[in-house]
């Protein structure tokens, strides 16, 4: 009887020994497969933020000190740079009647504000490139090679803005006078009798008339088109039905096809001239 238990067991080992055999042997990776690690990875190195260091000190050259004011009159310029741009050039009249064509042909967001105000500022800096290259050629780069002096650079760098304001009122001096009588001057003869806080508020005024008498045009072909189509639709009752909607393609129709964009561009840059 003990011979049968002891050959019982004999032969359940037998066959329960490949299987303990197999679970304590590890299964081999796939061919492909990445091994696997159990060493922590190196933390990251700390970035590295570079140390900037002004430090203010006494000029030992005369270079020093032109840099010194060039770098001082190059921030002061580019704070006023918006004001100077939008206000002192022709920004100001070709913006405004942009917008206005925009709204003479009913449309909300074509072209985007954003578009029409890169419009402008090309348009702007095509106008203003003589008044620009004189103002680098008389007074930017004299300063920077160091043959005058700032005040100098400044009213070499003003009298070409002058001239160009005061070209663009030369039709309509009533608004110099204006400001000259309200700040108690007496009336000017020439441009040099015209202070420069004087003439560029002038100058704004007369931009915004200006472009208000061009947008008054380029509205009235429009409004035509708007009483017209508004008539036709009441007389076949169609009262519900807005006459925007059925308009605005005729006015579309009707821009294109005298070259809208091309007109309004050249008279704009005439205007100037």
């Amino acid at each position: 009887m003990r011979q049968v238990k002891v050959r019982g067991v004999f032969f359940l080992f037998l066959l329960l020994g490949p299987l303990f055999q197999g679970a304590a042997q590890t299964p081999p990776f796939p061919g492909m497969s990445t091994q696997g690690t159990m060493n922590i990875p190196a933390p990251p190195a700390d970035p590295v933020i570079p140390f900037v260091d002004l430090t203010i000190r006494n000029p030992e050259s005369g270079q020093e000190v032109a840099f010194s004011l060039q770098l001082l009159l190059l921030v002061t310029i580019l704070s006023l740079a918006p004001s100077i741009i939008v206000l002192m050039t022709s920004f100001l009249r070709i913006s405004i009647v942009l917008d206005f064509i925009k709204r003479a042909l009913s449309l909300q967001q074509v072209p985007p504000n954003q578009v029409i105000l890169g419009i402008s500022l090309f348009l702007t800096a095509f106008i203003m490139w003589p008044t620009i290259t004189a103002v680098y050629e008389n007074a930017f780069q004299p300063l920077a090679a160091g043959e005058i002096s700032v005040e100098t650079a400044y009213r070499e760098a003003e009298a070409p803005m002058r001239i160009f304001m005061y070209r663009q009122m030369q039709g309509n001096p009533e608004n110099i006078r204006l400001f000259m009588a309200m700040r108690g001057l007496d009336r000017p003869d020439t441009l040099a009798d015209v202070p420069t806080y004087v003439l560029i508020p002038a100058f704004i005024l007369n931009e915004l008339t200006v472009a208000f008498k061009i947008g008054i045009v380029l509205f009235i072909p429009f409004i035509v088109i708007d009483m017209v189509v508004a008539s036709a639709l009441m007389s076949m009752g169609m009262i519900m039905l807005p006459p925007v909607m059925i308009s605005m393609p005729f006015k579309l129709i009707l821009f294109i096809l005298v070259d809208g964009w091309g007109l309004l561009t050249d008279q704009l840059v005439r205007s100037f001239v």
